[in-house]
């Protein structure tokens, strides 16, 4: 019997969609733990309603799509697309239930014990609400449009992650009273949503509130019976129909599917639970939405404002976490940049160490006399990115500037498709990638005149060239003048902007493919010496392990003895503790302050540990349908490094929740532990210490300077 078929049974894997929905139990749990600032709390709850929000328009959506056209293919759990729906949907009703319970009954009252609340129109005093109905009449209520459904005017267009309000209304006539229904969407994006009330410190109004308290003027010579909030979110789904054109088609090709995605089916209803059946009925009936994607809320639609409630609570700093300054290494941030790395090697640990050095390496790439050129690729980057202002400089500058930007980046297409433009407009060549592929690899190259060689300097990184999320994302960085490194990274931006069939790299591994073959071949070589009895293990930390075929060949190390230690935030459709199966392999998930983003993969290799970092994870898409990178880090002082990191994270008994035989996830029982250990704390730590260090290392050289005496001439 193959390997294949030996872990192929279905009850060894758990369906994708149940374990992302545990990760996010893991962000609620978060919002949950009076350990963590209570601002931050809710910052926590915040995030798990976007989570959910782009689980729906993405996941759900496609799940969706695959059941309305009869798809019978059956994930590795042995479901197929349909009872995936039907599975999920009961889950995600509890999972709901669960976020308010935490808003209504965690939060809310721990909100409340320092003085902040989320009140209602009817809580306010007069004239309090006299300053609204002003503030109505003179600035919101000239944006409002009522939008009637009768036998005249259907029901209007509702835009994706819109807030909207239904009204019943009743009119007097000759035929007794009929019953009416208007519908209006919330202007939460031309006002603040959280308004807070004038002379009452830390005392906020949700906008829908106000509108719904006045609304009746909108209505004149007819009786408002009810209002109520209902949200829609729509299949957002990317459907790009590539062909074999030149690329400037595929930015236009983009541009046209994101106006058609805004039109996508309703994939789910979200309405107030107060709503009456009569409304929602209606809503179903208009929108074609079944009972299953209609979710009742026990509190204010749409989570996120939370996120806007503790911006605005600025003047309590024990409410949030205290200020954290990352590490900037001295010799990447004074001199020049080329010769730091030229001599060693570097390593960044994001957030703790600084992400100035990638930004000030495309920056004095730009304006370095030497410099011939510079490549890179862009998934994701900020509103406001340095970066691309460097490498606009650099073109003018009249260096030779390619740039693959991924215009198909799910959620930032329209912000890249921006940038793509913008790019071109400064005089840089954009390419926009291979047909079918997204192109997730994160790659900056150089190339530099020196004396009579040309050089390639490096950037390999497992996060996105962005300055804003390098704040708060976990991510390591690779800079290198490594002479194998840069060939290959030479020839994969052949491969990406032009006709290059790469057959060989030295160092670099690249998907679709060469990804999953290496680490195949890698888990190979530690069952093979867990075989012969040689020390074999296995560690990995990504983002999510969901490739059934990967899983199958860790399941196959473990049955051979090899130990597999896996650090997985979000996704993992594996199972632990089954004898003969995954007895050795052992998953812990960190959720903290900060994501944890970065992909390290790690082999005994029979004592002499190999470490490698990459942007992909153990998904399919990464390894199949992605072009992504996989970097050896060579360095011995940066590989002792990794492995610290990775020790430290797999050490963790604060933010850890550890995987069970059971499929539940539990934190780490401290009783009777006396070391307590929160590996991002830690992370902080010693990025504090190298800050102290540096500045003392700094003073004294400032001393020394201004001390040493002069030479005495009379001195022989």
């Amino acid at each position: 019997m193959s390997e294949n078929n030996i872990f192929d049974k279905p009850e060894y894997f758990v369906n994708r969609e149940l374990s992302w929905l545990q990760f996010n139990e893991r962000v609620i749990e978060e919002a949950r733990d009076r350990q963590n600032p209570l601002l931050d709390r809710i910052r926590f709850l915040a995030i798990s309603q976007n989570n959910l929000d782009e689980w729906f328009m993405v996941r759900v959506a496609s799940l969706a799509q695959m059941a309305h056209a009869e798809v019978k293919k059956k994930d590795a759990a042995g479901y197929t697309p349909k009872e995936q729906l039907e599975l999920i949907s009961a889950a995600a009703s509890e999972h709901v239930k669960l976020q308010y319970q935490t808003y209504t009954r965690v939060l809310v009252p721990a909100l409340k014990e320092h003085g902040i609340k989320i009140v209602k129109p009817s809580d306010l005093d007069a004239a309090t609400l006299d300053y609204f109905e002003n503030y109505f009449n003179r600035e919101i209520f000239p944006v409002l449009t009522p939008m009637a459904d009768d036998q005249t005017r259907p029901f209007p267009f509702l835009a994706n992650d819109s807030l909207n309000i239904a009204v019943r209304l009743s009119k007097e006539n000759q035929a007794g009273k009929t019953k009416l229904f208007a519908t209006l969407q919330v202007p939460d994006n031309v006002f603040k949503r959280v308004i807070a009330v004038p002379n009452q410190d830390k005392h906020f109004v949700l906008l829908e509130d106000i509108i719904k308290q006045f609304v009746e003027c909108l209505f004149l010579g007819y009786t408002v019976k009810e209002t109520a909030t209902y949200r829609v979110l729509r299949d957002m789904e990317l459907d790009v129909a590539e062909n074999e054109d030149e690329t400037p088609n595929l930015l236009k090709e983009v541009q046209a599917r994101l106006a058609e995605r805004e039109r996508g089916d309703v994939i789910r209803l979200e309405c107030e639970s107060t709503m009456s059946q009569h409304i929602k009925k209606r809503l179903q009936a208009a929108l074609q939405v079944a009972n299953v994607r209609t979710y009742d809320v026990n509190g204010p639609i749409d989570l996120t404002f939370l996120s806007d409630v503790a911006k605005q609570v600025t003047d309590v700093p024990a409410l949030s976490y205290p200020n954290f300054t990352a590490y900037e290494p001295t010799e990447l941030m004074t001199g020049n940049i080329f010769d730091v790395i030229r001599k060693n090697d570097q390593l960044l640990h994001h957030p703790y160490d600084t992400f100035k050095p990638v930004v000030r390496l495309i920056q004095q790439a730009a304006i370095d006399a030497d410099v011939l050129a510079i490549k890179m690729t862009l998934y994701r980057v900020s509103g406001d990115s340095p970066i691309i202002k460097a490498l606009g400089q650099a073109a003018k500058n009249g260096k030779q500037v390619t740039v693959l930007v991924e215009v198909k980046a799910r959620f930032d297409e329209e912000n890249n498709v921006h940038w793509a433009k913008e790019l071109e407009r400064m005089g840089v060549h954009v390419i926009y990638g291979l047909k079918g592929l997204k192109t997730h690899s994160k790659i900056a190259m150089v190339i530099r005149r020196e004396g009579d060689e040309i050089r390639r300097y490096l950037h390999l990184g497992t996060g996105n060239y962005n300055d804003v999320t390098a704040h708060f994302y976990t991510d390591l960085g690779l800079l290198t003048a490594d002479t194998n490194i840069g060939i290959d990274a030479a020839n994969v931006f052949n491969i990406l902007s032009g006709y290059s069939e790469q057959q060989y790299f030295h160092e670099l591994h690249m998907s679709p493919d060469g990804i999953r073959e290496f680490i195949e071949a890698k888990i190979d070589q530690e069952i093979k010496n867990a075989q012969a009895g040689k020390p074999a293990k296995i560690q990995i930390k990504v983002n999510s392990v969901s490739d059934a075929g990967l899983v199958r060949k860790l399941y196959a190390a473990s049955n051979a003895g090899v130990k597999v230690e896996l650090i997985v935030r979000g996704i993992a459709i594996l199972r632990v503790g089954i004898p003969a199966v995954s007895e050795n392999i052992e998953l812990h998930s960190i959720v903290g302050r900060f994501l944890e983003h970065s992909r390290i993969y790690i082999f005994a290799n029979n004592g002499q540990s190999e470490v490698y970092l990459s942007s992909a994870d153990l998904m399919t898409r990464n390894l199949n349908r992605r072009v992504e990178l996989l970097f050896p880090v060579h360095a011995d002082n940066l590989k002792q490094r990794v492995l610290s990191i990775y020790n430290t994270m797999w050490m963790d008994n604060i933010k850890t929740r550890v995987l069970q035989s059971d499929g539940s996830y539990q934190k780490i029982d401290r009783r009777g532990v006396q070391d307590s250990l929160d590996a991002q704390g830690a992370f902080m730590a010693e990025a504090t210490q190298k800050i102290k260090a540096q500045k003392h290392a700094e003073k004294e050289a400032e001393l020394t300077e201004r001390f040493t005496p002069l030479n005495n001439p009379f001195e022989e």
